[in-house]
This record gives structure tokens, C-alpha cells and sequence, in this order.
């Protein structure tokens, strides 16, 4: 076996399994589930019509590199919603379609990661555990870099050593955060950029929430468009994913993009060719039909902004709780240890989040996630209601 596999930590809801082994809800309180970022708004229907009316392409192998209306299609939206030049995120050389963006990511690291000399994956602290995951796997070591409240959740770039520059491979970056819903500015990511070309790494931006904002004048600004904005057409050491989980409710699907930079991505694809990832066609098809499509996006975030405008007042009855930029999830502190709140929380309230600490790695005895806890806001909204309702009637209680 891989001996790598001994170093993977439990996933964070392994350890919330664990942590409420044996806790017994309250039999006359329904179950409320905030811990998992599982979009539950109704996906749409013309997406399902199209599966449903193409079930006969079961009967053909896809291709790795996708169909080239699905690879124009995501082109033509990427260009259009970051502001891209016309042309320069072409279809044929800057885009891969991919089954999900955690298969993408994954498999993009063991791509390109060279372990035959010293290879840093940066990531955020608290991250998505596949970044963690698939650093450890590809024979590298994650370097963490904390994401608190003193830098309002982005990690202080400026503060990381040359020496970590220097052997960083791969810079992760998550925007919208997960989980903190934090959007790094177009400076910051200028600055990021300059030292790519400085030291020689890839940047590697999940967007994945992307299209979950609250201000429709106001999207968040994505790696690519900084890109154009600084005339780097060429997207040099930079690729971006996404996906149409979040954004159109289809975590089903399985469906997302890898675009950017040619060169890694050509490569890219030639992993993707072995590794054997291809999306199959019907859902390719019905991927075309999401991306050319705004107004249910619209109306997805829509729903989102219900949710917080109605949930946040409640919840700041009694604690600390702040609208996030982008993203479904609150992020605040807790009276009492994440731990502690999250299991307590779900044997007197049957409500469920996820304690901050999972999400996180402890680095010189400061884990940035402690004392906090990720609440997601997708159940429908009168449970999102009356689950802040029963969190700050357990918090007035303690």
C-alpha cells in the first residue's frame, strides 16, 4: 500500500460521526443539518429534461477532453463573467471539462507536483481537505497558512517567508472561502501573481462559490480577470476551477471545469487521458444547457439572500455573527469550544454544524478554526429559521 495513505487525516465528518456517537436527540425536535455544504434547492428542470431526452449517448464511450460544444460553452461563460478579452480563453487550449472540481483538483496536483525536489502545496488554514489530501499523496507537504479574523480570513501573504516561496509548487487558493465566505481583492491577487512568476509555482484558485453573492451589481472578482485586467492574456502558471454544483444546485452531476493556463492544462489532460476521467455525454449535454443559462443562478442566489437576511438577525439575538461576502455558509465564534458546542448543540437542539477545528490544521500550537463552527445554509428556509431560532435559545441556555 501507499504509505502515504497512513498520513491522511479522518475527513471532518468522520470525526462528527464520532464526536456524536451516542448523543440522543431530542425525540420531539425535528432534525436540522447545517454541518455539510450539500446545495438542497430544486435543480433545474430543463437540466433534468436534457438527461432524460440523451439517456440513448449511454451507449458511447466520451472523451477525456469533452465535447467541443460543452468546451465552448464554458469558454463563452468564462469570458463573459470575468470580463475576459475576447478570444484568449479558447476552447480548444484553456479549458477541460472534469467530473466534479474535487477529482479536478485532486488529480491536477499529482500532475503536476515534481516530488524528485523539495514541492510546498500552500494552502489556506482552514481549506477544503482535498488540497490537503492530494499534497500528501503526490509525495509533497502542505504548508498552512492561517485565515482569521486579523486578516479578515484571507491568509497574510506578505508575511510568508522567501524560503516558503521557494519551494512552493502549487498556491491554493479558495475565493469565496471555504468557510469563511471571504473574497480576496484583485490586489491581492496581482501581488500573488508577480510571485508565481518570481519563484515558479502554479496558482491554483477554487471559484467553486463563485456565483453565490449577495450584491447582483458586485460579483466577486476571479484569478483569470485579474489576469486580463494586468493584459497577462496567457494566463501563464494560473488555473482556476469551477463548478456547477453550487451555482445551479447539481452537486449530482458531477460537473466543473479546470481552465487557464495551455501549457499545464495540455499536460493536465494528457494525466486526465490515463487516469481515465471523462464526463459522460449526457450529462455534457445537459452541463452546456446550465452554463448558457443565468436566470436560474439568479434565482438560486436569490434564495441564499432570503436565507441570510432572514437567519443572521435571529442568530445575533446571541452571538457574534457577520454576513459573509459570498458563499451559503456563517462562520462565527462560539460561547463554549467548537467541540462542545457542536455535540451539545445536537443532543438538546437536534441541530447540526460542524465544529471549525475539522477543518483546520494546528500549527505551532494555533489551530485559526477553534472556537468556531461552519453553518450551511442550504436546508429550505423555514429550517434554516428555526434552526437559528434553536441555536440562540441553546446559547441563552449555557
Amino acid at each position: 500500500m501507499n504509505p502515504n495513505l497512513t498520513r491522511l487525516h479522518p475527513y471532518p465528518f468522520e470525526k462528527l460521526t464520532a464526536l456524536k456517537a451516542g448523543v440522543e436527540a431530542p425525540a420531539g425536535l425535528s432534525s436540522i443539518a447545517l454541518s455539510i455544504g450539500e446545495p438542497k434547492h430544486e435543480s433545474p428542470g430543463f437540466v433534468k429534461e436534457v438527461i432524460a431526452n440523451n439517456l440513448d449517448r449511454l451507449a458511447n464511450y466520451p472523451t477525456t477532453r469533452g465535447i467541443d460544444e460543452l468546451r465552448q460553452a464554458i469558454a463563452q461563460w468564462a469570458t463573459t463573467r470575468f470580463q475576459l478579452n475576447a478570444g484568449t480563453l479558447s476552447a480548444e487550449n484553456h479549458v477541460v471539462p472534469v467530473n466534479g472540481t474535487r477529482e479536478a483538483i485532486f488529480s491536477l496536483v499529482q500532475a503536476v507536483v515534481d516530488s524528485t525536489r523539495p514541492a510546498l502545496v500552500v494552502s489556506p488554514n482552514p481549506f477544503y481537505q482535498i488540497y490537503e489530501g492530494a499534497a500528501i499523496l503526490a509525495g509533497a507537504t502542505p504548508h498552512y497558512l492561517a485565515c482569521d479574523a486579523s486578516n479578515g480570513f484571507i491568509p497574510d501573504f506578505a508575511a510568508v517567508p522567501a524560503t516558503v516561496w521557494r519551494d512552493c509548487q502549487i498556491l491554493f487558493l479558495c475565493s469565496p472561502g471555504n468557510p469563511s465566505g471571504a473574497v480576496i481583492p484583485r490586489e491581492t491577487l496581482a501581488t500573488l501573481i508577480g510571485l508565481a512568476d518570481r519563484y515558479d509555482f502554479i496558482i491554483a484558485s477554487d471559484e467553486c462559490y463563485s456565483e453565490l453573492y449577495p450584491d447582483e451589481q458586485n460579483p466577486p472578482e476571479g484569478l483569470l480577470q485579474t489576469c486580463s485586467a494586468l493584459g497577462r492574456d496567457d494566463y501563464a502558471r494560473c488555473i482556476v476551477f469551477h463548478s456547477l454544483s453550487k451555482r445551479s444546485n447539481l452537486p449530482g452531476l458531477r460537473s466543473g471545469f479546470a481552465a487557464g493556463d495551455a501549457r499545464i492544462l495540455k499536460a493536465y489532460l494528457r494525466y486526465r487521458t490515463y487516469h481515465g476521467s471523462a464526463m459522460p455525454i449526457q450529462h455534457q449535454l445537459a452541463s452546456i444547457a446550465a452554463w448558457q443559462d443565468e436566470d436560474h443562478v439568479r434565482e438560486n442566489r436569490a434564495a441564499y439572500r432570503a436565507k441570510f437576511e432572514t437567519v443572521v438577525p435571529i442568530l445575533r439575538e446571541a452571538m457574534d455573527v457577520t454576513f459573509p461576502d459570498a458563499g451559503f455558509y456563517l462562520w462565527p465564534q462560539t460561547p463554549v469550544d467548537d467541540e462542545t458546542f457542536a455535540r451539545e448543540l445536537s443532543r438538546q437542539q437536534n441541530v447540526h454544524v460542524l465544529p471549525g477545528r475539522y477543518l483546520s490544521r494546528t500549527v505551532d500550537g494555533y489551530n485559526p478554526g477553534e472556537n468556531r463552527i461552519r453553518m450551511a445554509l442550504v436546508a429550505p428556509l423555514d429550517e434554516c429559521i428555526e434552526g437559528a431560532r434553536r441555536i440562540a435559545s441553546f446559547i441563552r441556555s449555557l
